[in-house]
């Protein structure tokens, strides 16, 4: 049993981590501030005696008392709504929060992993992007808080990898989605879905002819859990390979929702991504890892879930 620290972990993805090592028998503290993740992602785990829940901002000092045998740091504003609304606090958890946490780990000797994004590919040049590609990203622009916040959170990890000896793993997410996403996060999906299941216009940026490429979560959490359990010390890309247009994507939901919306489209914002796609060889290769779970289904489920929470 093995005991497991998680910043942001009552985010989307943070709370699904949680459940995975508590479902392995693992002891979880989550460490959330709440600013943008919910206690009702983690409220299920409350009764559980192998679960701690720590309301706290890890760009302070960050101390946790026992052994401690991985860290896993996922908080960060994580949508374009966020980084507007939240810049300064984006940038300072994605710098500070990463010094106080990578110190916890180098004082714990625990294995630290970085939360990066397929952001630090900017607006690519190269498609599909793989983890050799260091990127085409405008450090001032509105998106730059996020993107420039997780460059630096990879450099900073090398650096106590490098210098320090802590053993520390770092993963790039391209876009995922499931239940427990934000319903207003401002992302194409679940903007898409609130839109196409209350029957209002479904917002399109641009002509919609701009791609990503979407994972569903519960792939995305076993290419993490395998990537902390190797001995990879580099950027690995997990994400879908699937790519999709941001207009196709809009019709597919509107179809999967039996939805009467009709697509409206409006201006895209400053330096939107126009491809996104992960070459993920080298998650095949070290991780034997690979998304398993089709597009059409991971919706469904996605689509369930809002539809509770809104009632619908």
């Amino acid at each position: 049993m093995a005991k497991v620290v998680i910043t942001g972990g009552a985010g989307f993805l943070g709370s699904h981590l949680c459940d995975r090592f508590l479902a392995e028998g693992d002891e979880v503290i989550c460490i959330d501030n709440l600013i943008t993740g919910s206690a009702e992602n983690i409220a299920h785990n409350f009764g559980n005696p192998k679960f701690k829940f720590i309301n706290y901002d890890v760009t302070n000092y960050t101390y946790i008392s026992g052994e401690v045998d991985f860290i896993l740091h996922f908080a960060s504003p994580a949508s374009p709504i966020d980084y507007l609304k939240l810049p300064i606090q984006t940038l300072k958890v994605g710098s500070l929060g990463t010094h106080k946490t990578l110190g916890l780990a180098k004082e714990k000797k625990a294995r630290y992993l970085l939360a990066s994004t397929s952001e630090v590919y900017g607006d690519p040049l190269i498609h599909p992007q793989d983890e050799s590609y260091w990127g085409n990203v405008n450090p001032v622009g509105y998106r730059g808080v996020y993107d420039e916040a997780k460059r630096f959170a990879e450099a900073m990890t090398m650096a106590y990898h490098r210098y320090h000896g802590v053993d520390t793993r770092i993963v790039r997410i391209f876009n995922t989605y499931g239940p427990r996403m934000r319903i207003n996060d401002g992302r194409a999906i679940p903007a898409f879905i609130s839109q196409a299941l209350n029957n209002e216009v479904v917002t399109v940026f641009g002509d919609g002819s701009q791609t990503r490429s979407v994972c569903y979560v519960d792939d995305l959490i076993e290419g993490i859990y395998r990537l902390i359990n190797s001995n990879v010390t580099h950027p690995v890309n997990i994400g879908n390979p699937d790519e999709i247009t941001m207009l196709d994507l809009a019709k597919e939901i509107i179809e999967l929702t039996n939805s009467k919306s009709q697509i409206v489209f409006k201006e895209l914002p400053e330096d939107d991504p126009k491809v996104r796609r992960p070459n993920i060889t080298l998650a095949k290769k070290l991780l034997d890892w690979e998304p398993k779970i089709h597009r059409s289904i991971g919706l469904k489920h996605t689509i369930e879930d809002f539809r509770k929470r809104l009632g619908c």
